[in-house]
């Protein structure tokens, strides 16, 4: 047993099994030992691909978006845009290398719980004092702590952070493939009814352990999956649904922009449970979640409608939003770069050229392009 494993089993012998929430929780962040404390990570060299790791188009077409945004809320200084779940910073630097228009509002805060993918931001970032996002501090004495005052249109400013800014801000949170990551109670329905799967211990393998459910708990998985046949399962995602509620009260005015790959729970409840509880590593799909804790991504497909139900103001799938927010015009730029510059085969051409394919990956109906984008207006 890894040091983890170990200690989540001398906790479950001690005081009884734990909620499945508990186990994801440990097994993807625990602070020493957590999959994403480990190394786990998305990129090419790490474990799952998502749209920013594809390439440089998908966050010009997000800077984009910022654009349009910024331009609605009045042009706000300083405009602050939260990558919540940055990762390693691949949206960031995809963004600010596109050079948007709010680029002299924009201060961009990189939110990233793992501390060993926080510390990538300053390798390829150059970050300032978490102060310097929120407000203009022109009249601050230059000689302070945080160092020098930083007036109106002097971004694009970056500034990293362990967890969502208490301050409230005018701004846009972007969260692509959070929520997913987030830890979610597991039910199982039987002829009787629902029932909790916890995690217990049997010699050195962790297993499943049921355990009768609250009334107030039954009746909230019958509303939200009526239909469901013994043996289903289902995702109750009160974290995911928390932090949406959190961001959007922390929102002065703004947006919050949330992109995942999204189904109903009664949609979830009618599908065989491995198809939206998946484990990753290597680029490869994993074991049982149960297996090796912190080894391994374990990812759960996202209940929209337990989501702040009803306030959504747009949904739409990643390939509609990406293009109403103008991919066909840079990857129709990028053709017409590459014809230009084919002949010199220069880098700015290669990178035009590789437009196409990005495009083709990030609109797949049944990869990235299938997912789903909630938007929140504050």
């Amino acid at each position: 047993m890894s040091s983890l494993a170990e200690r989540l089993a001398s906790r479950i012998r001690r005081h009884g099994p734990i909620g499945f929430d508990e186990f994801v929780e440990a097994a993807l962040y625990d602070p020493e030992d957590g999959f994403f404390e480990r190394g786990g990570r998305a990129g090419r060299r790490g474990d799952f691909l998502t749209s920013p790791e594809v390439g440089p188009l998908f966050g010009a077409v997000v800077a984009a978006a910022l654009d349009r945004w910024w331009a609605e809320l009045g042009r706000p200084d300083p405009f602050v845009v939260v990558d919540a779940g940055a990762g390693p910073g691949t949206l960031a630097r995809s963004v600010l290398a596109a050079a948007p228009a709010c680029s002299p509002a924009l201060r961009y805060v990189l939110v990233e719980r793992s501390t060993a993918q926080r510390a990538a931001h300053a390798e390829h970032l150059p970050l300032e004092p978490p102060s310097w996002a929120f407000g203009p501090p022109a009249a601050e004495a230059e000689d302070t702590d945080a160092g020098p005052a930083v007036a109106e249109g002097r971004g694009p400013i970056a500034v990293s952070l362990a967890e969502l800014p208490a301050t409230p801000f005018v701004g846009v949170v972007l969260a692509n493939e959070l929520l997913d990551d987030l830890p979610v109670l597991l039910l199982h329905r039987t002829a009787e009814g629902w029932e909790e799967i916890r995690v217990g211990v049997q010699g050195d393998a962790f297993v499943e352990v049921t355990v009768p459910v609250s009334p107030a708990l039954a009746a909230r998985a019958d509303a939200l999956a009526p239909d469901a046949e013994p043996g289903a399962r289902l995702p109750i995602q009160g974290a995911a649904a928390a932090w949406v509620r959190d961001v959007l009260e922390r929102l002065e005015a703004g947006r919050l922009v949330v992109l995942d790959y999204m189904d109903t729970t009664a949609g979830l409840a009618a599908r065989p449970w491995p198809t939206w509880l998946r484990t990753y590593r290597a680029h490869g799909r994993g074991g049982h979640p149960l297996e090796e804790p912190g080894s391994q991504d374990i990812t759960c497909e996202v209940a929209h409608d337990q989501l702040a139900p009803g306030r959504p103001v747009a949904r739409t799938t990643q390939a509609d939003w990406l293009r109403a927010h103008g991919l066909d015009a840079l990857v129709e730029e990028g053709k017409r770069i590459w014809r230009e510059r084919a002949a010199l085969g220069d880098l700015a051409a290669l990178r035009a050229r590789s437009r196409v394919q990005e495009a083709e990956a990030l609109t797949d109906p049944d990869g990235l392009g299938g997912f789903t984008v909630l938007e929140w207006a504050v």
